[in-house]
């Protein structure tokens, strides 16, 4: 596959919200992706439909985004107070019932299911840190309900700060690209139903923030995912299959890891859609209502970098924290692999298999959305093939091979030639044309990245400015 910076193409799905959408775009192949060319708000095509499985070469890529060198990006959200001793508080502060909304599925009108489910602790004495982290950040994640068309569905998201934005995914409040106008209502861990505006949304990470007004609220503690290490304790909030407040726990299983997730930008007008395809590897996209999941030809992939875990994931999910053993959100809940069952559309859940936006991505994302609306991402300018090694006959790849550099574009004024093999971006691990894509989308246009490559078999390593991809 050629592979040109910032397409999109692998099989994961975003964990959806409960609540039958009633179409989805499809995905357009293509053999290219470009370092950034195509519209940033919809992703270079990548290849196979976004409903399908994992592509075979998904690749391995790190969770990162980085400010323009010269540039120090102040951090904006996140509560500063909630340290340690804040949690201990909660946890002896006079009964502690620290947690979500109430059950939500399906139901017509946002709210009005109203049984609370409470991260509770009956034993203060037995606090592990798996509950300790609930308690501290379950107050910070909301559920949410969106609908539009007579289609509804649900799903989580992050307060990030005292004015109310909250992040969620792209494919929450757009109901997976089949909603453009639709209301949105979250409803917080202390039960209070509020309505909600989109400030904006970033198809190209998946990426959303909408806002409300409201007083006492519990911004999220945002913690450092590129401290992450696998192994790592990781505890995912969220309300998967309207389940509001549910805690899970598993591993860090990877990082810099590469998915490929339909990209679920608002519709621009009603399209036909056609059945999902699955490419027989499992993976597939997850629609907010639970079924099937229709899409138009013309509908592209994203590529994202992502953090994996086994913490249990199911759709719904889309959009909560995955928080660290302290309490801190690490990671945006985005996508989860299925096993399909029954017949096409249809998968079988968790299967320990889940993917989240590293939180330094996301936080970059949320701030240029809150400042302008949208999101930037970086245009290196290079066409790429996989690159295998010269004495193997496997499949296996080895980099990003450049095939065509983009005449006065910022791989060209880096100083990359034809026949190149791209390794890594600013340390992120590039094994093939997917995870280069990716990586130079998680940088914002403007930014500084170093690239490593090798040429003649020698390494060596130049740095770069990248472009906008919205303006290719």
């Amino acid at each position: 596959m050629t592979e040109q910076h910032g397409g999109a193409d692998e099989r994961p799905l975003p964990p959806r919200p409960p609540a039958p959408p009633s179409s989805f775009p499809g995905a357009a192949q293509g053999d290219q992706a470009s370092t950034g060319n195509g519209p940033a708000a919809h992703g270079a095509a990548h290849g196979s439909s976004p409903y399908g499985s994992a592509d075979p070469g998904t690749a391995f890529t790190a969770p990162a985004g980085t400010a323009p060198a010269g540039e120090s990006r102040s951090k904006k959200f996140g509560a500063g107070t909630l340290v340690a001793g804040m949690l201990l508080a909660g946890l002896f502060g006079g009964g502690v019932a620290v947690g979500a909304g109430a059950l939500m599925e399906d139901s017509d009108t946002a709210g009005s299911a109203t049984q609370p489910q409470t991260v509770v602790v009956n034993n203060e004495d037995s606090v592990n840190a798996v509950t300790a982290a609930a308690v501290k950040a379950a107050p910070s994640v909301v559920t949410i309900e969106v609908a539009a068309s007579g289609s509804t569905g649900t799903g989580s998201g992050i307060i990030l700060d005292d004015d109310g934005h909250i992040l969620t995914n792209t494919h929450v409040v757009t109901l997976g690209g089949t909603a453009g106008d639709p209301v949105v209502e979250v409803q917080t861990s202390d039960g209070r139903v509020l309505t909600a505006t989109i400030v904006g949304t970033d198809p190209v990470s998946d990426l959303a923030v909408i806002k409300v007004d409201a007083d006492d609220l519990t911004p999220a503690a945002l913690g450092d995912s590129g401290k992450l290490n696998v192994g790592d304790t990781v505890i995912a909030i969220g309300a998967p299959l309207g389940l509001s407040g549910t805690v899970t726990d598993g591993i860090v299983s990877t990082l810099n890891r590469t998915i490929s997730v339909q990209s679920s930008a608002a519709p621009e007008e009603s399209e036909s859609s056609d059945e999902p395809e699955d490419n027989g590897f499992g993976f597939r996209f997850a629609p907010p209502d639970g079924s099937s999941q229709n899409q138009s030809a013309a509908e592209s992939s994203i590529f994202l970098n992502v953090i994996q875990t086994d913490a249990a994931i199911n759709h719904g999910n889309s959009g909560g924290a995955l928080v660290n053993s302290e309490g801190e959100v690490i990671g945006v809940n985005v996508a989860i692999a299925s096993a399909a069952s029954g017949s096409a559309g249809e998968d079988s859940g968790n299967i320990g298999v889940g993917f989240a936006v590293p939180m330094s991505y996301a936080e970059r994302v949320a701030e240029e959305i809150i400042d302008n609306g949208s999101a930037t991402h970086g245009y290196l300018g290079v066409s790429v093939t996989p690159a295998t090694a010269s004495d193997s006959a496997s499949t296996f790849t080895v980099g990003a091979e450049v095939a065509e550099v983009v005449s006065g574009s910022p791989g060209e004024k880096a100083g990359l030639r034809e026949g190149d093999v791209i390794t890594s971006v600013n340390g992120i691990p590039v094994t093939d044309a997917q995870s280069l894509t990716a990586a130079i989308r998680m940088q914002p246009a403007g930014g500084k990245a170093t690239i490593d490559y090798t040429r003649g078999g020698n390494a060596d390593s130049t740095d770069v400015t990248l472009g906008d991809s919205a303006k290719q």
